[in-house]
């Protein structure tokens, strides 16, 4: 499925013999697609290949195409935890005119990094573990003061990156990957396209992506256009869900049988993501022998986080809006990746699940984690009370829960009490939504994200205090939960 965008997206589809997407101007010469969108695509594609160790079955001849850099950064053992930094560098000065154009891109110039994720492997390379740095991270830039997270490329390269993550991390990071030439409308294509779902609409009219609710098989330069806008309510925090949904569907691709054994499918791959990557100088000798440990990862092995914030509608002292850490629980999660702890599985650290079916009046109800300006929601009217879903939208709405698209209806008419129904993995969102409606049910189901079936009973909705929004420095902050994780096979999306 596609967006009506297409036809005056500059992009033509089905332009070739696989029915692929083909750029004129960027075939012939794929070496010099620089640019900010691709940049943070890029990066997915190569933790893509890193995650899923893809490259264990590229001949060494292939890594020639890697360009490396003095990144200042301190090489590990091949055999142990280590900590890497991808970064997707904000760079756009090769396109031509007529590129920017096709793929609805501004001319600005200059170079920082619009993508920062930390990635761990664990000490026996079982599994990996993701964490996205927001880019407008408000934090000291060793030298230079204290600026959005993204500066520290434009100060002082991959050096002064490295340095500044270290320092707000606590980590000392072992090896640094930056993509600054990316084939990721490639990589898309030469998987088959990638499966997204979005719970909100997206409305972009820079990037000319128009998306309801649902889920697409998306082409390579809509999957492009998806990673990279920030046309909803949580701006780049919604895009850091999105970078992580599409690492995981394209990872799962990656790691069939029918990309690997197939050496079409695999060169493609390999060849437009080894052209876009700079590593530190010691990963450039040892790419190899790096990603031929991860070749037995799968995507129930590697999980994604976002770094915990308190604020995130903080304004600078020169009125910029940036984001701020949540430097206790930030602290917490970094010192859990230094010592090898996983985020997710049943030694992780995780809040108590929610059962098929439960009352969150109950006693031994968990503490509330997600905040509901977090929360999209769904409303089905399960009655044959006129108006009663459009009713509970909108005190939803009023309550601070997103509600995205117009009530339906439900194919049984008879639903006595009101239950919240939610995906595999969404049980802490759902128990907020089932403390906003007391009385109703919790039910884990086959349904995307969450959904509201309105009965007879329990069907008004309450406003609810989450303990994580309680505002630590100032009444203007909207804090996020404490660390929460999932795993890519959590993000991958249900047909």
């Amino acid at each position: 499925m596609r967006g009506d965008h297409e036809e005056d997206s500059g992009v033509r589809v089905g332009g070739d013999g696989n029915g692929g997407v083909r750029l004129a101007a960027r075939r012939a010469k794929r070496g010099r697609t620089s640019l900010r969108s691709l940049i943070v695509s890029g990066s997915l594609s190569a933790a893509v290949l890193l995650g899923s160790g893809a490259l264990w079955a590229v001949p060494n001849y292939a890594i020639s195409q890697v360009k490396s850099v003095d990144a200042g950064t301190q090489a590990s053992a091949p055999q142990g935890a280590m900590n890497i930094l991808l970064v997707g560098l904000d760079k756009r000065d090769d396109l031509s005119r007529r590129q920017q154009n096709q793929l609805h891109l501004g001319r600005e110039e200059g170079q920082r990094t619009d993508t920062m994720m930390v990635i761990h492997l664990s000490e026996d390379h079982t599994k990996v573990t993701v964490v996205s740095l927001p880019r407008d991270s408000w934090t000291e830039i060793p030298g230079y003061g204290t600026h959005k997270i993204n500066a520290a490329y434009q100060y002082g390269g991959a050096k002064l990156a490295v340095r500044t993550v270290q320092e707000a991390t606590g980590l000392k990071i072992n090896h640094y990957i930056e993509v600054n030439i990316l084939g990721f409308i490639d990589v898309v294509e030469s998987l088959g396209g990638v499966t997204v779902c979005t719970p909100v609409p997206i409305n972009d009219p820079k990037t000319k992506l128009n998306l309801q609710p649902g889920t697409y098989d998306l082409n390579g330069a809509d999957a492009l256009a998806y990673a990279r806008t920030r046309a909803t309510a949580r701006s780049d925090l919604d895009r850091i869900d999105r970078q992580q949904q599409v690492i995981s569907a394209l990872m799962q691709k990656a790691l069939s049988g029918g990309t690997l054994t197939n050496p079409a499918k695999l060169t493609g791959l390999v060849n437009s993501t080894l052209k876009t990557l700079t590593v530190d100088d010691a990963l450039k000798q040892d790419v190899m022998g790096l990603v031929g440990q991860l070749k037995d990862v799968s995507t129930d092995d590697v999980s994604f986080a976002t770094v915990p914030l308190a604020d995130v509608n903080f304004t600078t002292p020169t009125k910029e809006s940036a984001v701020l850490w949540d430097k206790k629980a930030a602290r917490e999660l970094f010192q859990r990746i230094d010592s090898d702890q996983p985020l997710t599985g049943p030694t992780a650290a995780a809040s108590p699940k929610a059962s098929p079916k439960v009352s969150p009046s109950a006693s031994a109800s968990p503490a509330l984690t997600v905040p509901p300006q977090r929360i999209s929601v769904r409303v089905l009217n399960g009655t044959l009370i006129t108006g009663l879903g459009a009713r509970t939208k909108a005190a939803l709405i009023e309550a601070g829960f997103m509600v995205p698209a117009a009530p339906g209806d439900t194919a049984n008419r008879d639903f006595t009490t009101t239950v919240v129904r939610y995906a595999k993995g969404r049980e802490d969102s759902a128990r907020t939504v089932a403390a906003a409606i007391p009385g109703a049910e919790l039910r884990e189901a086959n349904v995307q994200g969450i959904e509201v079936v309105v009965g007879q009973s329990h069907n008004t909705v309450k406003k609810v205090k989450v303990a994580a929004e309680q505002p630590t420095a100032t009444p203007s902050e909207t804090p996020t939960p404490a660390t929460s994780a999932k795993t890519a096979t959590e993000n991958i999306c249900k047909k």
